[in-house]
């Protein structure tokens, strides 16, 4: 059944929260200096104030899209949109960092709620498959545009007004999506969905949680015991979660979902991307603040040519697919996306940016079917848990790419830092801890010492770049080759059996 102007209309309204999830995290980052300063935060609760909300969002994403499965997922939807509204405000004349940071949770908790219910609600207001994918890129886009606009309007907000107004930024967003939303939406949940089971909310929690924040940790600060120690009981309490959800009748996570080869491929391939293109993005700004010397600014202008061109990508993959197989169009783009990780090894400015223009593209095209096929893979019912843990597997993949390919940036860099031999073993040691403490001790030596310094660091550090994009190019090569087997179209008697 083919969508109606309504359902195009209600996709309008649904893209209001993506837009503004995706602006809320560029603009924060630009008012961080003004509010620490303004409430007297310290650099712990500096990093609460930043990491609460995506700690709280990954924790809950499902148990929220579940919720909205048996719930309804206009009502959660709603719900969660009026939340965000008094969160925002609160966040907003917060007048201590214990305040914002609360403020900050409970906008996680909120957000928790929005991502899953558009997707779901997405699933059910667009049955023919063209036209989901055609929503889904929609979709997609709105959440690229937040990212590429973010920095723009948080700036012009900033330089206007107080800190505040960024988190007053989503309040109309909000209002307008509490007024459209009943009238626009359609209601939907799962009539035959018992009760949340409680015990399954609490493990899931302690499944992600400590996960979450243990790649966090290693990402900041490095290998340690205790974020080891904290993922490895994320992963014990994890596999009670996997046994309690094999034994219940109605459980929060559908696990019979992953017999699905197309559902576990598509999964994998998003996670992969996740993982991929965190690692890339943090080397590539660190190379254009550091090594190049640009400023914020400047470099977030020569980074506008990949969100557009991802954008590009996602608005062209659901066309292709009409003309090509699925499986196809999502092997070329990631082709291209491994194509372009090698241009960034060729070294210097045009090739950077060359090269993440053609990956951005190319990872915008699976990216815009592989939630497709993830929501057709499962019956209407579960697209609320279908789409909380697609949410939960990219945020799972972006902190593992930060954690796992900045470490191997790192470690390249230190290998392979020549270190002036006039430098003593202390400020040796201190520039081996990153490029950026490299290049600023270098400015703050005088004559040949200071210009060596920093030319070694700055080679080293593209060093350590290159193998990450070499490594994420071998990465998406592998999921290309997956792409093309595991996502054809299976034969008509298989499909039947193929589907939970």
């Amino acid at each position: 059944m083919k969508a109606t102007k309504r359902e195009w209309t209600g996709l309008a309204v649904l893209a209001l929260p993506t837009l503004l999830l995706s602006l809320d995290v560029s603009v924060l980052y630009l008012a961080l200096p003004s509010l620490s300063a303004d409430l007297g935060a310290d650099s712990t609760e500096q990093l609460w104030i930043l990491d609460i909300y995506s700690f709280l969002l990954a924790g809950f994403l499902v148990t929220m899209g579940t919720l909205g499965d048996r719930i309804g997922r206009r009502k959660l939807l709603l719900i969660g949109g009026a939340a965000f509204t008094v969160a925002s405000v609160l966040a907003a004349y917060s007048t201590s960092p214990e305040m914002l940071i609360a403020s900050r949770a409970l906008l996680g908790i909120a957000g928790a709620t929005l991502m899953p219910s558009t997707m779901a609600l997405i699933r059910n207001m667009f049955h023919d498959p063209a036209q989901l994918g055609q929503a889904i890129g929609i979709w997609f886009s709105c959440f690229m545009v937040g990212m590429l606009i973010g920095p723009v309007v948080g700036g012009l907000l900033l330089e206007r007004f107080w800190w505040g107004s960024a988190f007053l930024l989503g309040v109309p967003v909000m209002v307008l999506l509490l007024i459209a939303g009943p009238l626009l939406l359609p209601e939907y949940r799962d009539t035959a969905a018992g009760k949340l089971d409680l015990a399954s909310v609490g493990l899931s929690l302690a499944t992600i949680l400590p996960i979450i924040w243990g790649l966090k940790e290693l990402a900041r600060d490095g290998w340690s015991t205790t974020p080891l120690l904290a993922m490895l009981t994320g992963v014990l309490v994890g596999v009670a979660f996997v046994r309690r959800q094999q034994r219940l009748e109605d459980p929060m996570l559908d696990l019979k979902l992953f017999r699905t080869t197309k559902f576990s491929a598509a999964l994998g391939i998003s996670v992969a991307a996740g993982v991929v293109m965190a690692g890339i993005s943090l080397q590539a700004a660190l190379f254009l603040q550091v090594v190049e010397e640009l400023t914020p600014f400047r470099a977030g202008l020569w980074l506008l040519p990949q969100s557009v061109a991802m954008i590009l990508g996602l608005s062209l993959a659901p066309r292709l697919a009409h003309r090509l197989p699925t499986s196809t169009t999502a092997a070329i783009g990631l082709a291209i996306s491994a194509a372009g990780l090698l241009v960034v090894t060729a070294g210097g400015l045009p090739a950077l940016i060359t090269g993440l223009t053609m990956t951005s593209f190319g990872i915008g095209m699976p990216m815009a079917l592989t939630m497709n096929l993830m929501l057709a893979a499962a019956p209407p019912e579960r697209a609320g848990s279908v789409a909380s843990l697609a949410e939960t597997s990219g945020e799972g993949g972006i902190a593992l790419g930060v954690a796992i390919l900045g470490s191997l940036g790192t470690a390249i860099y230190r290998g392979q830092l020549d270190v002036p031999a006039d430098l003593s073993d202390n400020v040796a040691r201190q520039a081996s801890e990153s490029v950026g403490s490299a290049v600023g001790i270098a400015h703050q030596l005088s004559g040949q010492l200071g210009s060596d310094l920093a030319a070694a660091a700055k080679a080293a550090f593209t060093d350590g770049m290159n193998v990450v994009a070499i490594v994420g190019a071998a990465a998406f090569l592998g999921c290309a080759l997956l792409a093309a087997i595991a996502l054809k179209e299976a034969p008509a008697e298989e499909k039947v059996t193929e589907r939970v």
